[in-house]
This record gives structure tokens, sequence and C-alpha cells, in this order.
């Protein structure tokens, strides 16, 4: 697994991403594997 440093915004950007996605009615695996990170991440 590729690792890589994110800056602080971009964290805040794929946090928010992935709260519109739970909105929209994905579930939190579907979130995740499309912001490209694990759900032990989350």
């Amino acid at each position: 697994m590729k690792k890589t440093r994110h800056t602080v915004e971009q964290i805040i950007v794929k946090l928010r991403e992935v709260e519109i996605l739970i909105a929209q009615g994905k579930t939190i695996g579907e979130a995740v594997r499309h912001i490209e990170v694990s759900e032990a991440t989350l």
C-alpha cells in the first residue's frame, strides 16, 4: 500500500467528501473506497 502524507486541508476535504457520500446513502465501506483510504484509517 502506498504511504503518503496529506496536508490538513486535504484531510478535511476527504472527511467532508465521506460525510456527503454517507448522507447520500452510501455505506462507510463504499465511501472510504471512493476516497481511497481504508476503513481503519477513517
